[in-house]
């Protein structure tokens, strides 16, 4: 959004009455009759130094004294299923609107703050959550901020790189520098950071690498005092950056700071998951009471009837996921979370709380949930009013089953893997950032192959929300490790189909001789319904994923079953979905030329450009 030397119209406003308003463009125009502190001057030149001219954009009113700063942060760095998960515009920046006293800056009352992206007008919650951040971090730091302040510390700072001062014995030890690149707003990964730590997050590494060789030299006044290489790992995304180059850069690099890891931190209090395996790939709030009642009470769950409206299909394989769950004889260990779900008619308790667990109350709310295929064809609001008579309960319960998801789902387009014979099929991710960052660097190393992960659909309502997760060994293994302690995987679809089937009491994998005449017997018989049908139409059902794995020394091959140790080595990829009995071709290999030339070939049109 290129601002500059232009003025605002009323729908660049966001509905306020701007006419007065003018930009501080690339001639510097101001208004004569206000001063501007020569602090709020030099800390826009810093930016447009440290980036680039379009990342700050000024407006000022022509009769009181505010300013609004436009600080412009690039994206770019995520990839581009994050970025659909996190439901952001990766080629478009995130612009933080900071409002200050024009003449005080510092000095004057704490800025407010705005997140956006201009052409992201709907759903954009990482807004919310990014606002909340930067709103806290700039009220810690205005408790201690002001124009005299920040002078002395940049004087602090310029008196290390004076020609006599001890800059130069300290330039005399170093052999390397990694300066803060000038643009666009990348941040900066060290090569021996990448080497020793794998938990980089969801950032294109290569290019950054590349980056950060090719600036090396360009820009030494900042080698030694940038913010620190290791921001983007673990808690250390909440260090502070350094006031050297003023409160504007500050800010700006927090926000990169945080960027690539809020689906690590609580939307609400901003504090890391409790989650028992850690994050996951979206953005949720944690399971701290306090949170969960904020979470309800802030509106933040209000999304329902868009989901409902917009992925519906998805909403429906989540309800049939958790009403597996809750039906299962297991429900006790697999059922996981459990709801924490506030009572619409006391907001200071819980009416489902995991720390006084009712599965039969549960299953009567869970009953009390419409089926999709009925909302879809009415007023959502008289739906909901329709659920409420049955049972208070349903709708929150449904909220919670919609919010608590943190897998990114997409029902397939008619452009789907024909050989898998089904409708029901999925584009599935649930990695978070960082843990495809490590795959993706492993992949590297080593290379991948795809292969099969069966599974009752039982299981999947934890899986969605705590990951794919080596069971070997602790209370969730259901059908044993005979081949050690792992993720189980086959390239060969009769295997993982036979492990899809067991569960509910039924604990013998059949045959693929049994599988082949039960497909064969299914794909006989006249349809009932069509197999275009778009949503669930049964309760009895069958699911398996398609799961990326890298083909490292660690991938353990005894025939036809694999075992991949490292939980970081599986990526989900794909889920399938049969009703009734139905099985999906039992002869399908993925190490067959033809079979992973369609799977790359859906991959391509769905990961990447969905």
């Amino acid at each position: 959004m290129d601002i500059k030397g232009q003025y605002w119209t009323d729908d660049d406003s966001d509905g306020e009455n701007e006419s007065e308003e003018f930009l501080y463009g690339v001639q510097g125009t101001c208004a004569a009759d206000l001063y501007r502190h020569p602090q709020l001057d030099a800390d826009i030149e810093a930016v447009k130094e440290l980036y680039s001219e379009n990342s700050v954009s000024v407006r000022e009113y022509g009769t009181i004294d505010d300013v609004d700063i436009d600080l412009h942060i690039n994206i770019g760095f995520l990839d581009e299923e994050v970025a659909t998960a996190w439901k952001v515009l990766r080629t478009e920046p995130i612009v933080l609107r900071l409002r200050f006293s024009l003449s005080q800056y510092l000095d004057g009352p704490e800025p407010s703050i705005e997140v956006f992206q201009p052409s992201n007008k709907e759903g954009f919650g990482l807004g919310l959550q990014l606002k909340k951040i930067l709103g806290m971090f700039t009220s810690q730091q205005w408790k201690h901020l002001s124009n005299d302040f920040l002078k002395t510390q940049q004087e602090k700072r310029h008196s290390w790189f004076k020609a006599s001062g001890t800059i130069k014995k300290f330039r005399a030890g170093l052999s390397i520098f990694s300066p803060i690149p000038k643009s666009p707003s990348f941040p900066v990964i060290q090569d021996s950071m990448l080497k020793g730590k794998l938990s980089v997050p969801e950032l294109r590494v290569n290019r950054l690498m590349n980056r950060s060789i090719s600036c090396t030299m360009k820009n030494p006044k900042v080698e030694v005092f940038g913010y620190p290489p290791s921001t983007q790992v673990g808690g250390h995304c909440k260090n502070i950056p350094t006031l050297e180059y003023g409160f504007l850069v500050q800010i700006m690099k927090y926000a990169e700071q945080r960027i690539p890891t809020l689906n690590e931190y609580c939307v609400v209090c901003d504090e890391q998951h409790v989650f028992q395996n850690g994050s996951m790939l979206k953005p949720a709030v944690c399971t701290r009471e306090l949170c969960v009642f904020s979470f309800y009470t802030l509106g933040v769950m209000s999304g329902a009837a868009e989901e409902v409206a917009t992925g519906a299909e998805v909403v429906d394989l989540l309800v049939a996921m958790c009403r597996a769950a809750l039906e299962s004889p297991r429900k006790s260990i697999i059922f996981e979370p459990y709801p924490s779900v506030v009572d619409p008619s006391d907001p200071k308790t819980l009416a489902f709380n995991p720390k006084k667990k009712n599965y039969e109350r549960l299953q009567k709310a869970l009953d009390s949930v419409m089926s999709i295929r009925e909302m879809t064809q009415g007023s959502y609001l008289e739906i909901k009013k329709q659920m409420d008579k049955l049972d208070p309960l349903a709708h929150p319960l449904l909220q919670w089953i919609i919010s608590s998801n943190r897998s990114h789902i997409v029902k397939l387009p008619l452009s789907r893997l024909k050989f898998m014979h089904t409708s029901h099929q999925f584009l599935l991710l649930s990695s978070p950032p960082a843990k495809e960052a490590r795959f993706r660097t492993a992949k590297k190393l080593y290379g991948s192959t795809f292969a099969f992960h069966g599974s009752h659909i039982e299981n999947w309502h934890s899986i969605l929300r705590n990951g794919l997760v080596n069971a070997s060994y602790t209370k969730l293994q259901l059908h044993g490790a005979a081949y050690g302690k792992g993720i189980y995987l086959s390239p060969i679809s009769s295997i993982s189909f036979g492990y899809s089937g067991m569960g509910k009491g039924q604990h013998r994998m059949p045959s693929k001789d049994e599988l082949v005449q039960r497909y064969n017997r299914m794909n006989t018989i006249p349809q009932t319904r069509s197999i275009q049908s778009r949503f669930l139409q049964s309760r009895n059902l069958n699911c398996i994923a398609l799961c990326e794995v890298i083909t490292s020394k660690d991938l353990q091959k005894h025939g036809n079953i694999w075992v991949c140790p490292v939980s970081d080595h599986v990526c989900t990829r794909f889920f399938f979905v049969y009703e009734d009995g139905q099985v999906g071709d039992a002869n399908i290999n993925t190490q067959d030329p033809k079979i992973q030339k369609e799977i790359m070939r859906v991959i391509g049109t769905q990961v990447y450009t969905n």
